[in-house]
């Protein structure tokens, strides 16, 4: 019986970015699998020419005596290319993708454009002399490494807190490799890209140090490609899209800061940087090191069960003790009238910090502006009584989950305590700016949000004009508590710490906990003490009180207790099935279908379909159905039996104007 490959010809190439059908030889067929370069007779003048293999059947709808046959296996293969190859298949599959996106997400370095040489756009400190590391950081450099020899290539979480050195560590991990004759990569969140982090890589590695970001040209990636590719560089920093040089003697991949939801794409295919640097660290006989102060519940999880390495670092660099943190009662504020942004405990702190002449910063948490509702007096969220989940509000004064469709009218009055004041929170960083220099005229202030940080280099420009002492009081959302080290600052005010806990989304709880941990690790890093305060509607929420404490076992305890019950990652796993449509009848038809698919199987919870938590952009409607299983295999394999019946509806010329797309364990909510 014949064997056919379907295979993509030259992805630079938009004219024949489809798939083509060719026969496989009998001489051929051991050798030829999934995502395997080949050379096949292509166009009028059967020239070879160089394919990856995207699929092999064993049936075809083409008249077989039209097919020609693949001529060869590509042997010239760059390491390199061929592990791509094999991490596109593995994407494809475990990712929800299609293998002509996969390889076009893994081989950035194909598109061929004319482009200048670009240089490293950082600013190099002077070099530093021999950094004497401490104990704890020498005790965790030695166990990877040792690690290393022995061949074990596992994964290692180093969960540091705020201050304690991961970077340097990870930089006498990297000098260690280099010294072997490896190469790394270094994924750093594209928010943290900052000159602080990025200047201490340049003075160490010089020009062998590459940096990767989202402002650069598609000939300008394409360089730093190539310069990989010709070993030119030891280090590529950048963010998860760096997961993809072509180094061909990969030996670390170092992903600070994992618990980021930068590190999972939000297009096709869904990867998570996490799970994709594993595989390609797997394929390159590579090891993987996470770095966090506030690891992701699936990285702590994965350490405690002792599949992951785990080391600690308790202890700041500076000989500093954490910052004393406290929690502001917003619902006592406003009994006390106080309907100002600050508390009067914030406002105390942030007084004596500008006596002392020492610097502020005021973070307001816009995570979890969708609009849910709570009652002011006593703190009451609204929520589904089926997920779990807080409801977002809507015209009309409907509360909607976005899990399963749940609905119910706005209150007038809050049930529990028969308040008025029931209603959505809005808050901006504007009216925060303008409120600080009504409060502290003299005070130099500055405001770091999308606006201000539009232009190339703003967002740069304005942290160095505060850490050069340019301004007294730093105001900003989340971009300004990643991974800075401001010395001077003594003083933090976290504004609304609870919108986040009110996202509609399992995962409220973790990103809140983490969010106000980060933003408390910026005070009092120098050798002044700092202090924290927590303002919230919700202080008894385990999230907000074990960030005081800075406790991540605890939380990871509680948290675990919830997601074990309503089995949410990493207790369990969850399959996103998102459906996009022109009609939004034949849409929501559409997501009736599938569901009806799945509830076949009875080993899964199905949630939905409901509207997305925006119901509709540019026209097209969009639906999401939710699957959970301890399985992931079987929602895998629900997944392969939504695409084949799809792809037969539409080779029958059913559903020409929908599309679904599938996201493994997803972090944010559809």
């Amino acid at each position: 019986m014949s064997r056919y490959a379907d295979v993509i010809v030259d992805i630079s190439h938009e004219r024949v970015d489809r798939p083509f059908t060719y026969r496989i030889p009998d001489a051929l067929r051991e050798e030829i699998t999934l995502g395997q370069a080949v050379l096949v007779p292509f166009g009028r003048g059967d020239k070879s020419r160089k394919a990856w293999v995207i699929g092999i059947t064993d049936t075809t709808a083409i008249d077989p005596e039209k097919i020609k046959d693949i001529l060869a296996v590509e042997k010239k293969d760059l390491p390199a290319e061929a592990m791509l190859m094999q991490l596109a298949a593995w994407m494809k599959e475990t990712c929800g993708s299609t293998m002509v996106t996969a390889l076009k997400t893994v081989l950035p370095a194909s598109v061929r454009v004319r482009s200048r040489t670009v240089e490293t756009p950082v600013q190099a400190e002077e070099p530093p002399g021999e950094i004497r590391l401490s104990g704890e950081q020498q005790e965790a450099v030695e166990e990877i490494l040792a690690d290393l020899q022995a061949g074990t290539h596992r994964t290692w979480l180093l969960c540091g807190i705020t201050g304690s050195g991961k970077t340097e560590v990870y930089i006498r991990l990297i000098e260690e490799m280099i010294a072997r004759g490896k190469q790394a990569i270094m994924l750093i969140p594209e928010i943290a890209l900052t000159w602080q982090t990025l200047s201490r890589f340049v003075a160490r590695f010089g020009n062998r140090v590459s940096v990767m970001h989202s402002m650069l040209s598609k000939g300008e990636k394409f360089d730093h490609f190539e310069r990989a590719r010709r070993g030119e560089i030891d280090v590529i920093i950048g963010p998860r899209s760096a997961l993809f040089t072509p180094f061909p003697r990969l030996g670390l991949i170092v992903i600070d800061e994992e618990h980021e939801g930068s590190y999972k794409s939000e297009t096709m295919p869904k990867y998570h940087a996490r799970e994709t640097a594993e595989k390609l660290a797997e394929l390159a006989g590579a090891t993987v090191v996470l770095g966090s102060a506030t690891p992701s519940m699936e990285a702590l999880d994965r350490a405690k069960k002792g599949i992951y390495g785990f080391r600690r670092l308790t202890k700041r660099l500076t000989g500093g003790t954490l910052p004393e943190v406290e929690i502001a009662d917003l619902r006592e504020e406003l009994r006390k009238g106080n309907r100002t942004p600050f508390s009067d405990a914030l406002r105390g702190h942030i007084e004596q910090s500008l006596e002392k002449h020492e610097q502020v910063m005021l973070f307001i948490n816009r995570r979890g502006m969708a609009g849910f509702v709570s009652c002011r007096s006593c703190g009451r969220v609204f929520k589904c009584p089926h997920c779990d989940v807080s409801l977002s509000a809507h015209s009309g004064r409907r509360l909607v989950c976005h899990y399963c469709g749940h609905t119910e009218d706005i209150p007038a009055v809050c049930p529990d305590c028969g308040s008025r004041y029931v209603s959505s929170f809005r808050a901006g960083t504007e009216a925060i700016e303008l409120q600080a220099k009504r409060s502290w005229p003299d005070a130099r202030v500055l405001r770091m949000d999308a606006d201000t940080t539009r232009t190339k280099g703003s967002y740069e420009r304005i942290l160095k004009t505060f850490a050069d002492g340019g301004a007294d009081i730093l105001i900003g959302t989340q971009m300004i508590v990643k991974g800075h080290d401001f010395p001077a600052v003594t003083t933090v005010g976290i504004l609304a710490a609870d919108l986040s806990l009110n996202t509609g989304d399992y995962r409220a709880a973790e990103r809140t906990f983490q969010l106000l941990v980060q933003a408390a690790g910026r005070a009092g890093r120098g050798e002044r003490p700092g202090h924290v305060v927590i303002q919230t509607y919700q202080p008894e929420h385990y999230a907000v009180r074990l960030a005081v404490s800075q406790d991540i076992d605890a939380f990871y305890e509680e948290e675990m207790r919830y997601r074990t019950l309503l089995q949410y990652p990493p207790a369990g796993h969850l399959l996103a099935v998102q459906v996009y449509a022109k009609d939004e009848n034949e849409g929501e038809a559409c997501a009736r279908q599938l569901r009806e698919l799945f509830e076949k199987e009875h080993r899964l919870t199905i949630i939905g379909p409901a509207p997305a938590m925006i119901a509709r952009i540019a026209d097209v409607y969009r639906f999401g159905l939710y699957l959970k299983s301890a399985d992931r295999e079987l929602l895998v394999h629900l997944k392969d039996l939504a695409e084949s019946v799809l792809n037969a509806k539409h080779a029958q010329g059913e559903l020409q104007k929908i599309t679904v797309q599938f996201d493994f364990d997803p972090v944010r909510g559809f």
